[in-house]
């Protein structure tokens, strides 16, 4: 039974579709419906042609907003370029009227002349679209429940993007690479959740890890984008790595009376302070399941530093380990112990849970290495249908000298493919004496042992007097 995916309604910026099994033919890039459908429930694209309205010329066939709506599924869909929104040109049945290039290339161009207006009008968009999003959630919303002792989290972490020729703002970065290096913002939805970006701030690749400015500018953009009242209080913390340890960001978080939870720098006399701390008070600290770590323990350094200068409130509390064996030790470590740091505004609470708390920031870390991460070579997150097709050998060559080879063929008359339980990647077949087919195009292989004889190939089984095209 195959599977075709059908107009059923046209409101909005997508049409609206439905699984049809009695189709006769099958529509690619099916797996857009559920982001086209995604974007329709959130509202999305009647908040974002709300908001560029004013930017659309009169007498214009495409809105600005479907524009960008369809540059965004591009690239969720796999592409890296502005042309290759012609996946989504040749799919009109889900992806409706698209752009063609000249269009989109003056889109692009008018609403970057007044940048410092769009982009304002775009992030009111997401935001009306989160806030309709959380309000359907119902309880599973991230900001369900919260209050001081179970804050909403924000994450902010830099990372490093490189760039393989010359662009715009790409410059050399403090890695000795080159790209860009812009500054993110995650709400956290805990271990089981994948996190939601709230503003990335796109930065040259020298921009300095602790610009104060560039950290407020973005939790300034972040807390925008939360739904409800902007003025939270500690119901919202702000998680950052040592790069936010600097006055004018725990400074700014002070004044906002936002919670925050920041590494923190220790001092060169670390050694004597951590000297000054009775064993019994070391407690033990938690690993990420909340049992606790062997070879860990947290203790507190406030009353032990001189934090003039600092806002009033401020702990800070430090976390000694055992390095991992094999691991290098590095200058910093007192007698053989991994020593770090945190800085945080919060009263109550066990040490180890704030401390377990603090640390969780690396998810942040892990969801933007997953989204810088390429997608593997030949790899299809949905296994391709079984089609009865089968290559036939090249009869032509391109003017590069390698054999051109049709995609998808017809089965030689007689031939039968068997496609194989688990999908692998597609392989050009190689002719073979008498030019009988050699291997299935959609990357078959065969279900049971062909049977021999000179007509035969890998996944396919033809009559044996059957001798291919001459």
């Amino acid at each position: 039974m195959r599977s075709t995916f059908q107009v059923k309604k046209t409101t909005g910026s997508y049409p609206r579709v439905r699984v049809d099994s009695h189709g006769g033919s099958a529509v690619g890039q099916a797996g857009g419906v559920l982001l086209t459908s995604t974007i329709r429930a959130a509202g999305l694209d009647v908040a974002l042609r709300a908001e560029l309205e004013p930017w659309r010329p009169q007498l214009a066939v495409h809105d600005p907003a479907k524009v960008l709506l369809d540059l965004a599924l591009t690239l969720a869909l796999g592409g890296d370029t502005c042309s290759d929104l012609a996946v989504l040109r040749a799919e009109p049945a889900v992806f409706g009227t698209v752009a063609s290039d000249p269009t989109l290339s003056r889109t692009i161009h008018r609403l970057a002349d007044d940048v410092a207006a769009v982009l304002p009008a775009i992030d009111r968009a997401r935001a009306a679209a989160r806030a309709r999003v959380w309000a359907a959630a119902g309880t599973h919303a991230p900001d369900h429940g919260v209050d001081a002792r179970q804050p909403l989290v924000v994450d902010v972490d830099a990372t490093l993007v490189t760039a393989h020729s010359e662009k715009e703002n790409a410059k050399p970065t403090f890695k000795k690479g080159f790209g860009f290096h812009p500054l993110c913002a995650f709400v956290d939805h805990g271990a089981a959740g994948t996190s939601e970006p709230l503003a990335i701030a796109l930065r040259p690749g020298n921009a300095g890890s602790n610009t104060a400015a560039d950290h407020i500018a973005v939790i300034t953009a972040a807390l925008a984008q939360l739904p409800g009242d902007r003025r939270r209080g500690k119901s919202v913390l702000v998680r950052i790595d040592g790069a936010g340890s600097t006055h004018k960001v725990i400074d700014w978080l002070t004044g906002r009376r936002l919670a925050y939870s920041v590494g923190f720098t220790l001092p060169e006399n670390t050694p004597d302070l951590l000297g000054l701390i009775p064993d019994d008070v070391w407690t033990p600290a938690y690993d990420a399941h909340d049992a606790i770590r062997d070879g860990a323990w947290v203790a507190e350094l406030t009353d032990l530093m001189d934090l003039t200068g600092w806002p009033k409130g401020m702990r800070v509390i430090v976390r000694k380990e055992r390095p991992h064996p094999g691991a290098q030790l590095r200058f910093e470590d007192v007698e053989g112990m991994r020593i770090t740091a945190f800085a945080t505004n919060t009263g109550g609470g066990q040490l180890p849970d704030l401390e377990l708390r603090h640390r969780r920031r690396a998810r942040c870390e892990d969801r933007i290495r997953l989204a810088k991460a390429p997608p593997a070579p030949g790899r299809r997150e949905v296994p391709p249908p079984a089609l009865p097709t089968c290559p036939w050998p090249p009869s032509r060559r391109t003017r590069s000298g390698a054999p051109s080879l049709p995609w998808p063929l017809r089965s030689p008359p007689g031939c039968r493919c068997s496609p194989s339980p688990a999908p692998t990647r597609a392989r050009r077949p190689t002719p073979r004496a008498g030019g009988s087919p050699s291997g299935c195009a959609t990357g078959s292989s065969p279900s049971r042992p062909p049977s021999p004889g000179p007509g035969d190939g890998p996944g396919c089984t033809c009559p044996p007097d059957h001798r291919g095209p001459r």
